[in-house]
Parts: structure tokens; sequence; C-alpha cells
């Protein structure tokens, strides 16, 4: 019998930026390399515009219990169904919250996939999707996002594409 994942919800334990007086949130690129050794990265519809409102990285609420690292891999489960392993932050961003009156804070890892879940708690309020990195920052409507999906190709595709390349003469 499989475990039931449910979504953490509420704002009880909840991080606030001394800076911004904001949310702290976390997100994550998770990636994979696909067939022919390219870095691809999963993308999530906004829950509440669905497809229309372009393509999203999962992100959510850093709280008290948890460390950066466990925020990101608990919303990569949460919102895409996926589980891997995180690298360092990509950098963090402050950026104004389009739903509150609120400037938030984010921080951003790059996570890479090593499984994807059947069944998660936002499977029938978010389709996920593999697209190139450069796919997603035109599809990204955020700013701070496409920043950071801009700095994990600067960053992490190259690394992948160098490994890839040592990989491929060593064989």
């Amino acid at each position: 019998m499989a475990a039931v994942m449910v979504a953490r919800q509420g704002r009880e334990l909840q991080r606030y930026s001394d800076s911004t007086g904001g949310r702290i949130v976390v997100g994550c690129i998770p990636y994979r390399l696909g067939a022919g050794g390219e870095v691809e990265v999963l993308v999530i519809s906004s829950q509440k515009k669905g497809p229309a409102g372009g393509v999203l990285i999962p992100k959510g609420g850093w709280e008290l219990d948890e460390s950066m690292d466990e925020a990101a891999r608990r919303e990569a489960a949460e919102e895409a169904g996926v589980v891997g392993e995180t690298g360092p932050a990509l950098g963090r961003w402050c950026y104004r919250s389009r739903s509150y009156d609120a400037t938030y804070e984010g921080f951003v890892l790059p996570l890479r996939v090593t499984a994807e879940l059947e069944r998660w708690p936002e499977m029938g309020a978010r389709r996920r999707e593999w697209v190139s990195p450069a796919e997603a920052v035109a599809r990204c409507p955020h700013a701070w996002m496409r920043e950071a999906l801009q700095r994990f190709a600067g960053t992490v595709v190259a690394g992948a594409g160098a490994t890839a390349a040592l990989l491929g003469s060593a064989l």
C-alpha cells in the first residue's frame, strides 16, 4: 500500500523576511538529462490560471521546522510530483506578490530528479511538462523565475554539458 502525501497548508510555521517583511519562499528547478544528453527542466502550470498562466517552477513558503533543502524538495513533491537531490542555491530574489501587498524573498535551488510520482497532492490542479531551459524562460511570466532559470542554464546546464562530454569521451 502506498503512503498518501498531503500538501502543507496554513501560515503558522511560515518564515518572514527581516528585510522585506514578506514571506520567505523556496523554489526549485527540477531537471534531468534527456535521451540525447540535453538538460530538460520540469515546469508546472499555475494553480489559479492553469496553462493560460504560463509555466512556473515549484515554490512555496519556507517553514520554521525545515531546512531550505527540505522546503525545496517538499514543494517539488507537492506541486510537481517529483523527488530528487538538490544542489546549492542559485540565488536570492525579492519580488512583489501579485495577490498580496507584500514583497517576498525567494531562494531557488536546482533539483536533479530521481523519480516522478504517479500521484501527488496537487496533481488535480496543475499540469507538469518537461521542456528545454530556453523554452521555460520564454513561457514563464515572472521576471524573478526567468532570471533563476537563466542562472540555472548558465551554471547547472553548462556543467551538465561538460560532464556529458567527459562521459562521452570516456566511452
